[in-house]
């Protein structure tokens, strides 16, 4: 009797799920594999669908429309970045998707690889006197994090208010003893989407992989690197870790600061009062910058959006160092019209990143990406963790989402768009001095006689890049 029950119970529930399939899918394709998994595959593909396949976007856990309204109350202008016509629109597409307009009015440091990064973070913590705000998705235990924690302590003492957020999934390493020590110091702590039975299902295939800093609303630090001691010290497989980084002064800290505190709200249930923090002006050079808050409770797409708008905007050239290069249909399309139209694409990645099936993964693409003429480069060297798109000597992109389908569309990012002409020819000298020291890919012919192993191996990982 118990059989037929739960074969009923199957069907009823497998039938709800088609029906939400037919009303919320987007893309017809991907509504037609997820039909054929619940049909095909007892009970496993009901379970892929739960944890993989359900549409965040008509099911928001979160709405960020009313909570940025504050934003727009706060901010009273925004200016023109001296651009051309096309990444005008870039700017246009972010400020409506992302309710982000450019400012003007802000300091920019570039920082390049561990060491340099927490020094400038380390200074800049000492600085704080009302409150430091951070969030990662990787926060180990670790000589960083004892580091941060003498700081901590520092502060407190002279009634800093400390807030860490950090990702249930990226930091489950850190220890149950190092968050112990930070809840007796008097640091407020919340985890995002912790990995817990019974919420699993709806919660682990959506991270916050934020890296964000914000000290008193004055200065701000995000792109690619996490608190790991891999920055200071290496991988044993890998080597040196390298990673871009960015220290923001001035009004876009404030973006910033909204950023952090959304999500420590989803995340705590706790509100934080925005009205005490004053927004600051910059007073040095001003670097015209957006930042670009994404994730799946979004209305659109808007980092995809974003890579997009700029791809089609080229002209001359496009370099992106990004080690997680595993474009869906419209980015890899965007990519091979550029080349195909006359426009310097290059891609410069590790020779190997840090998980094996992902590397495969990258690689199924090389042959699609060298038939266009797009370019590619293997740094030898350690691996290549930053997320970097330069544009035409007019946009740089740094921040913490990879060209692949996870960051496109699943996990909460946080990306700079920097309008400034210096930035971009300082950052593209660094790439071509780092291509010059890469093994080269550009033969199309030579390349496609790989062994068919390899080919097939890659192949088999291809299938999975909608979840990677």
């Amino acid at each position: 009797m118990l059989i037929p029950i739960l074969i009923v119970v199957y069907i009823v529930i497998a039938l709800t799920m088609v029906v939400s399939l037919l009303l919320n899918g987007i893309r017809p394709s991907k509504t037609l594999a997820w039909l054929l998994a619940i049909f095909t595959i007892p009970v496993g593909g009901v379970l892929f669908y739960l944890l993989f396949g359900r549409n965040r976007r008509k099911n928001k856990m979160f709405s960020l429309k009313d909570n940025f309204a504050l934003r727009n109350e706060r901010f009273h202008g925004t200016c023109i970045p001296n651009i051309s016509q096309g990444k005008e629109k870039t700017t246009e597409l972010i400020h409506k998707t992302a309710k982000c307009p450019v400012t003007c009015e802000n300091g920019l440091t570039l920082l390049k690889d561990g060491k340099n990064t927490f020094e400038s973070i380390f200074e800049a913590l000492e600085s704080a006197s009302e409150h430091i705000h951070l969030q990662y998705y990787i926060f180990e235990d670790g000589l960083l994090a004892e580091k941060l924690l003498e700081i901590f302590e520092r502060k407190i003492a002279h009634n800093v208010t400390i807030r860490l957020l950090y990702d249930g999934i990226g930091s489950y390493s850190l220890s149950k003893k190092y968050l112990k020590r930070l809840k007796e110091m008097g640091v407020e702590t919340a985890q995002f989407l912790p990995f817990r039975f019974g919420r699993f299902l709806s919660s682990l295939n959506y991270r916050n992989h934020r890296k964000i800093i914000v000290v008193d609303n004055k200065i701000g630090f995000t792109g690619g690197i996490n608190i790991s001691d891999k920055y200071l010290k290496g991988d044993p497989s890998l080597g040196k870790w390298h990673d871009t980084h960015l220290k923001i002064e001035g009004e876009a800290v404030d973006f910033l600061n909204e950023i952090f505190v959304t999500d420590w709200y989803l995340a705590s249930g706790k509100k934080v009062d925005m009205s005490n923090f004053r927004v600051q002006k910059n007073t040095g050079k001003h670097f015209p910058l957006q930042i670009v808050p994404s994730g799946p409770d979004d209305d659109f797409d808007v980092m995809e959006q974003a890579y997009f708008s700029l791809i089609n905007s080229a002209e001359d050239y496009l370099y992106i160092i990004n080690p997680y290069i595993i474009p869906n249909h419209a980015i890899l399309q965007g990519l091979e019209t550029a080349a195909l139209s006359g426009v310097d694409v290059r891609l410069l990645m590790s020779s190997s990143t840090d998980i094996k099936l992902v590397d495969w993964c990258v690689r199924a693409y090389f042959e699609s990406y060298l038939k266009a003429g797009i370019k590619i480069y293997l740094y030898p060297d350690g691996f290549l963790h930053s997320k970097v798109m330069l544009c035409d000597d007019e946009v740089v992109s740094i921040g913490t989402a990879n060209l692949d389908n996870r960051s496109l569309q699943q996990n909460y990012e946080a990306q700079v768009f920097v309008y400034d002409g210096d930035l971009c020819q300082q950052m593209k000298s660094d790439f071509l001095k780092d291509c010059s020291k890469s093994a080269v890919l550009e033969d199309h012919e030579a390349y496609s006689k790989r062994p068919w192993v390899r080919k097939l191996v890659e192949g088999m990982a291809k299938l999975m890049s909608p979840l990677l």
